[in-house]
This record gives C-alpha cells, sequence and structure tokens, in this order.
C-alpha cells in the first residue's frame, strides 16, 4: 500500500484534482500499459483499468491517452476490483519521441518524471551525437537530464568520457558507473528519493536493465546478452513499467530505443547547444540562419576556433530534423481538420435526411 504522497502526489496536482472530487472520482498513478489495460497504483493497492469511451473519443491522439507514470482520474469498481479512467491529469513533464518509422506521431515515453537518467555505455555503444538527441528531449520535456556513463568497468579511461560531455552539456549532472561492480552508484542517490520520479532511457545494449537492478535492489527485469562486434543487447526490458525505489520515490523503466527521433520544436536546442546559442545571440540579424549572412557570430566563433565544426554541424541537422517534423505537423493537422469537417457534414446530411 502506498499514501498518495508517496506516490508522487502534490498540492498542486490536488488542486488540479479538484473538479473531479464531486464526480467521486479518485486519483491513481499508471504504473504500466498493456495496450488497452492499465494497471494502476492507488492507495488501497493495485488496480487494472480501462479508458472510458468518452476519454478514448475525445483524445486528440494517442500520445493524450494515460502513459506510464500519469496522474489519472478513476471511478473503482470494488465488486471487480477494477476501475474505469475518466481524465489524464496535465503532466508536470513528458519524455517524448517520434514514433519509429514513417508515421509521424508522438510516443509518450515517460510521464511526470523529475530527472532523466540518459544512459551510455562506455563500451562500443558510446556516442555523443545520440546523447545530444537525449538533451534535446530533455530540454523538450520538462524534466531536468542526468547524464549515466554505464559499464566502466570495460573502459580503459571511464574519467577521460567525461571531458566531451561537460562540453556538450555544460552544467548537468555527469556520473560514471558500473551497475556490475557497483561501482560509482552511491552517486546517484541524490536523484532519488521520496516523491522523486526517475526514468531510465537509453538505447539497447546500455546495462539498463542491470543499472535499474541495482538500483531497485532485486532482480525486475532479465539481463539479455550484448553482441560482442557492435555492443549492442536485445530489448529485455519490454515494457515502460513505474517501479518503487528502496527508501522512496520511484522509477520508470523503459525498453532500450532503437531510434530517437526527435519531438520537440527549435526552443529545445539551446539546451544541448549552449556554445552555439551563445554565439547567436551576437549575430547581427536575429533570423540569422548561420550560413552567409553578413555579421553572423556564429561563422566568425567557427573560423576562429571558438566552436567546434562536429558541434555546429549536429546543430544544423538536428535543426533540420526538427523544422522537417513541424512541417509534417502542420500536414497532419490540417488533414485531420479536413476529416473532422468531413464527419460533420456527413453528420449534418444524416440529420437534415431525418
Amino acid at each position: 500500500m502506498w499514501s498518495l504522497e508517496g506516490l508522487g502526489w502534490s498540492v498542486a496536482r490536488a488542486e488540479q484534482f479538484e473538479p473531479f472530487t464531486a464526480q467521486a472520482l479518485v486519483p491513481a498513478r499508471v504504473a504500466v500499459v498493456h495496450k488497452d489495460m492499465y494497471g494502476l497504483y492507488w492507495p488501497e493497492g493495485e488496480l487494472w483499468a480501462e479508458v472510458s469511451g468518452r476519454l478514448r473519443h475525445h483524445a486528440a491522439s494517442e500520445a493524450a491517452l494515460p502513459a506510464t507514470g500519469d496522474w489519472v482520474a478513476v471511478r473503482v469498481r470494488p465488486s471487480e476490483g477494477r476501475a474505469t479512467i475518466h481524465a489524464v491529469l496535465p503532466r508536470q513533464s513528458r519524455f517524448s519521441r517520434k514514433v519509429a518509422g514513417s508515421a509521424t506521431a508522438e510516443q509518450v515515453v515517460a510521464a511526470n518524471a523529475d530527472r532523466v537518467f540518459l544512459v551510455s555505455g562506455l563500451d562500443g555503444d558510446f556516442n555523443l551525437r545520440r546523447l545530444e538527441r537525449g538533451l534535446v528531449l530533455a530540454a523538450e520535456s520538462g524534466a531536468s537530464p542526468v547524464v549515466v556513463l554505464n559499464k566502466a568497468d570495460l573502459c580503459a579511461d571511464p574519467l577521460g568520457r567525461r571531458s566531451p560531455i561537460a562540453t556538450i552539456a555544460p552544467g548537468v549532472a555527469v556520473h560514471v558507473v558500473s551497475s556490475l561492480t557497483g561501482e560509482g552508484l552511491a552517486e546517484l542517490s541524490p536523484h532519488l528519493g521520496p516523491g522523486l520520479t526517475v526514468a531510465l532511457v537509453g538505447s539497447s545494449g546500455v546495462g539498463k536493465s542491470t543499472l535499474a537492478n541495482r538500483i531497485l535492489g532485486w532482480d525486475s527485469q532479465p539481463i539479455g546478452e550484448i553482441r560482442a562486434h557492435d555492443s549492442r543487447g536485445r530489448h529485455t526490458t519490454t515494457r515502460r513499467e513505474l517501479l518503487p525505489v528502496p527508501g522512496g520515490g520511484w522509477l520508470i523503466d523503459t525498453p532500450g530505443l532503437r531510434e530517437l527521433q526527435l519531438w520537440a520544436d527549435e526552443a529545445a536546442l539551446p539546451a544541448a547547444f549552449a556554445e552555439v546559442d551563445a554565439a547567436a545571440a551576437r549575430c547581427r540579424f536575429r533570423d540569422c540562419r548561420h550560413e552567409r549572412e553578413p555579421g553572423c557570430a556564429v561563422q566568425e566563433a567557427l573560423a576562429e576556433g571558438r566552436l567546434a565544426r562536429e558541434r555546429f554541424a549536429s546543430f544544423l541537422k538536428l535543426r533540420k530534423e526538427i523544422r522537417h517534423l513541424e512541417l509534417r505537423q502542420d500536414a497532419w493537422a490540417r488533414q485531420a481538420e479536413k476529416r473532422r469537417v468531413r464527419s460533420l457534414h456527413k453528420l449534418a446530411r444524416r440529420f437534415s435526411r431525418d
């Protein structure tokens, strides 16, 4: 059993919930999602629930439906040991990515996380460009990023890997750990604790499941084998799940992300590219694209070696990806509006015949 406060409840959420109290609804938190069924935590234990037809019908997208970590308003059916979810409370944070493949849709990886542990392996998986993507998504999410460099036992100079990360993530906490030997794990404790929720995010094979087991103090997740030729692994965590941390707090363990496509806008870029943003502030024109415009401080910084060319190239690549995403989102919104209008016209014609 958990108290609401133990689940992460707050005064702000209590205020958000006030309209639902009069409807005889109670708060609960989403622990896991199984297709159309939702595992919930609430003060009296655990419940299985489904969303109401009204909530599903009015949801603007799949991303608006409950996700792991969400707070929801439910009506409990005690005789059945089940509940119905009638509303999702506003999210304090939302770590999302674009769904894998060509579809233009958002996938909520973790909701209401206070911290996001961006886990990277110090073996063949180490990739600064992927980490930049994670930092952009963390900035968009509203959660605080923490970089966790795992597998220190497989790296000849693990502390030396911190230097380039300090360049791309100034002010972000970076911890070098080994979930196998336990090295450095104590450094993660300040990010965990009563009332706090941490989401573990990383690609397959970074040792996320082993790290989760260490944090939780028990084998919550099976451990998969890692391929020797590329240090990648199978998905050992198969679903996003909210798990209690000993001593208080919660961990959202997530499956390994083979793709980390952006779901963000350009406002999230400065958090991952602070040095580009600082140089851009001195450009002559506010709408400078940093290409051939006169008075471009970014091009000046590149020429003088104060800005690394690989960092600027990565910035341009991610900016292009975000702008392409925005165009696709606009096109999708126009198509959705056309479908809505056609549906209204059909409904109007049916009523006129009646």
